[in-house]
């Protein structure tokens, strides 16, 4: 099993220049990778179809894959020899970090979705750097060794589980400091509960007006933080744009909205994280919608959908359900509002109408109640979960 855990860093004031000093020569390193990578993408395309006879064809430059590009990384030493006092594993995560964009954008990821065109990053958006490898006890009561770099205070708010192993380290500039995330494994922890029970089973339906309804019609409420926090919001962003670009006020301005963000940010994934863990608590198997977020975030919903942080809530509900041995079972969105969860039939509704009655059987509850059991109905006896009932028997 693999997990991860985030400390906060407590740096020197030495240390924070150099973490910022590495940030900034990684920074310069990608885009010039990228670069590499975008010039050979240019010159060795086609914009047409079709050629004439007699045509001139440009010798083909090598691809600059992953081994060409972590080959040059030695000479860029002798070139710049301030770059040999980064340690030479987090200059060969930066080769990784540009093959996997520049993948996505030619081939797309595993599901074949392709991303967009990569961009140059500005040296505030390059903001961490990884040790692929970490070496047994690098962690010493509150303090990381991390190579070339030195020992650098860390607050171990929480310890590490026993019997898991640190095998990466990211560091991370923040609005409000730096944080080590260490990423640990176990491999002797089962991958499914030992006492799995596919009849305890719920479904959930999120929503705007209620966070999320289950099956059980049991209601969470929405927090709305990004809402209650916009009037501060707002007078910092006032602040921000009555300073002069480039100087050290608007600095000073830009990183106090970050810290806001941030807090906004924090309050929102907390709540996440503390709903997650009381649904698991109570049902092993967890049926939720396959929701096109990205394409709600596009309409007029777009800052209340943003604001609920579905998308967010979903992917940590699905982790901590893989860690715990549990299960998450997305279903088809398609029709459950509309539906008649007793007998099925369709019962069309305009969204501002939030009670379901159903002409046919009589069935009458609240509009997200009656999705989040057409939702736990669309997920009993699913394959996913006859398989993974029969592994734990």
């Amino acid at each position: 099993m693999r997990t991860a855990h985030q400390y906060k860093l407590r740096p020197t004031k030495q240390q924070s220049i150099e973490i910022d000093r590495w940030l900034s020569m990684l920074c310069s390193q990608y885009n010039y990778l990228l670069a590499d990578r975008f010039n050979w993408y240019e010159r060795n395309r086609c914009p047409i179809n079709a050629c004439p006879l007699v045509c001139h064809l440009a010798e083909l430059k090598d691809n600059p894959d992953y081994y060409s590009q972590k080959k040059t990384l030695p000479n860029l030493k002798k070139t710049h020899p301030h770059y040999g006092e980064i340690y030479s594993q987090v200059l060969q995560d930066v080769v990784k970090r540009v093959k996997v964009t520049f993948d996505r954008f030619l081939s797309g990821d595993s599901n074949g979705k392709k991303s967009g065109r990569p961009r140059f990053k500005p040296r505030d958006r390059y903001r961490t750097f990884t040790y692929p490898q970490m070496k047994e006890g690098c962690l010493q009561d509150n303090l990381i060794n991390l190579p070339m770099f030195g020992r650098v205070k860390v607050i171990l708010h929480r310890p590490i589980p026993d019997g898991f192993k640190i095998k990466t380290a990211s560091v991370t500039k923040k609005s409000d400091g730096y944080y080590l995330t260490l990423s640990l494994e176990d491999a002797t922890i089962p991958s499914i509960k030992p006492d799995f029970n596919p009849d305890s089973i719920t479904g959930i339906d999120v929503g705007l007006k209620e966070f999320l309804t289950t099956s059980e019609s049991e209601v969470i409420a929405i927090p709305q933080y990004y809402r209650k926090s916009q009037k501060r919001l707002r007078v910092i962003q006032k602040r921000v744009s009555r300073r002069k670009k480039g100087s050290v006020g608007r600095r000073k301005a830009v990183k106090q909205l970050g810290k806001q963000h941030k807090k906004v940010a924090d309050k929102r994934k907390d709540f996440h994280f503390k709903t997650a863990n009381n649904l698991l608590k109570k049902y092993d198997v967890i049926a939720v919608e396959d929701l096109n977020v990205k394409g709600l975030a596009r309409t007029r919903l777009a800052k209340s959908v943003t604001d609920a942080g579905w998308s967010t809530f979903l992917s940590i509900l699905t982790n901590k359900a893989v860690k715990a041995g549990l299960l998450v079972i997305p279903v088809k969105a398609s029709g459950t509002s509309q539906d008649c969860s007793s007998c099925g039939v369709k019962v069309p509704k305009k969204l501002h109408v939030r009670w379901h009655d159903c002409p046919n059987c009589g069935c009458s509850l609240d509009r997200d109640h009656n999705a989040a059991i057409n939702i736990k109905n669309r997920a009993v006896g699913h394959s996913v979960l006859k398989a993974r009932s029969l592994r734990a028997r």
